[in-house]
């Protein structure tokens, strides 16, 4: 961990590429690397150098970022929990990407943290803040994770009051995508928890019409 706490912090792409591999082989075989956790202050600083990654503009960094901090999720799962805040605002400008294959990966690393590291509510009292993101991508990607949260988890996890005023103000997004993601949120919604969702609807004052 020595070894890779300092190489992380390469800058020249190519070296970053080969150590990520690396990284990734390492933690994938417990019995080579036994000090994962030993120090800390080390695992601290690995994780937020992998953070800075994942906001590379180089989109293979930022998607080998993404791999092995999901790969450090397998690894430690609950105690990853102390991360979540660190890695979720990178998380959330990714989910706004140009290219489809990093945005995807950014949901699925969300969803990974919800299996292993935290309960899903958790997350989302964190991940809430990205319905205000200033790319419209990654507002639009906001309201599809939910989306994809509701499909694998159902309702049960959720406090889901707490999300539906989000997807209201979304419906008037200055962004027809993103606008199309809130509808198509609010309907998964309902497909889980039915009228309730539509008298919440009429208590915000969108028409019935809408």
């Amino acid at each position: 961990m020595d070894y890779f706490c300092d190489q992380v912090q390469q800058k020249d792409v190519g070296r970053r590429m080969q150590v990520g591999q690396e990284l990734l082989e390492y933690l994938s075989d417990p019995a080579r690397s036994p000090d994962v956790e030993q120090d800390q202050q080390r695992l601290d600083k690995v994780i937020d150098e992998l953070t800075g990654w994942v906001n590379s503009s180089n989109f293979k960094v930022a998607l080998l970022g993404l791999d092995v901090l999901g790969a450090f999720v397998d690894r430690l799962s609950g105690r990853f929990k102390s991360y979540i805040g660190t890695v979720l605002l990178p998380l959330i400008d990714r989910m706004g990407d140009a290219k489809d294959q990093v945005r995807e990966q950014a949901q699925n690393l969300i969803l990974k943290l919800m299996d292993e590291a935290a309960p899903p509510m958790y997350i989302w009292e964190r991940l809430a803040v990205g319905f205000k993101h200033k790319n419209y991508r990654s507002r639009e990607g906001v309201c599809l994770c939910l989306i994809a949260t509701l499909n694998i988890y159902g309702a049960q996890p959720l406090i889901l009051s707490k999300l539906v005023p989000h997807l209201c103000t979304a419906f008037g997004d200055s962004n027809s995508q993103v606008r199309d993601a809130a509808i198509l949120a609010i309907v998964e919604v309902y497909r889980h928890v039915g009228e309730k969702v539509r008298i919440d609807l009429t208590k915000r004052g969108i028409p019935p019409g809408r």
